[in-house]
C-alpha cells in the first residue's frame, strides 16, 4: 500500500417507501451504493447527501444513523479488479427518503435503481462492497 494515495469517502444506503435500496452504476460498467469524495470542508453527511444527489437525482433525504466505516481500494479500470493507486476509506449512512423518481445529475453515474434488499449484494460489483452490504444488511 507504500504507492498508494488514501482518499475518504461518505455515502448512503437509501431507503424508499418501499423498502427498496438505491444502488447506482459507474462509467456503465459498475455498481455500488452512492459515495464519492469527501470535499475540502465539508462534513460527512453533507458530502453523502452530496453524492446521493450527483448519482441519482434525491435530495428529500432523512439521515437515520451512521452504518460503519470500511477500508478498500478502488475499483478496477472497466470495472474489473482493483485500482491500488488508490486507498479508500468509506463511511456510510442510512437514509429514507420518500422520492422515487431517479434523475443522476453525474454523467459518470448514468444509472440509478431501487433494488430490493435481497438483491443488493449481486449487483454491487466491489468484493468489499458487498461484504460491508452483508455485515449490515440486517441492521437496516
Amino acid at each position: 500500500m507504500s504507492d498508494s494515495h488514501a482518499t475518504f469517502s461518505a455515502g448512503g444506503v437509501v431507503l424508499n417507501v418501499q423498502g427498496q435500496i438505491l444502488v447506482v452504476n459507474q462509467k456503465h460498467n459498475s455498481w455500488s451504493l452512492p459515495k464519492g469524495h469527501i470535499d475540502p470542508g465539508e462534513t460527512l453527511i453533507a458530502a453523502a447527501k452530496r453524492e446521493i444527489y450527483e448519482e441519482s437525482g434525491l435530495c428529500d433525504l432523512v439521515m437515520i444513523r451512521e452504518l460503519g466505516t470500511y477500508q478498500r481500494f478502488k475499483i478496477g479500470k472497466d470495472g474489473v479488479g482493483e485500482d491500488q493507486s488508490e486507498w479508500k476509506t468509506i463511511t456510510f449512512f442510512l437514509f429514507r427518503t420518500s422520492e422515487q423518481n431517479l434523475v443522476p445529475v453525474d454523467p459518470e453515474n448514468p444509472e440509478a435503481r431501487w433494488v430490493n434488499k435481497e438483491d443488493v449484494v449481486v449487483l454491487l460489483t466491489h468484493p468489499k462492497d458487498k461484504e460491508f452490504f452483508l455485515k449490515i444488511k440486517e441492521t437496516i
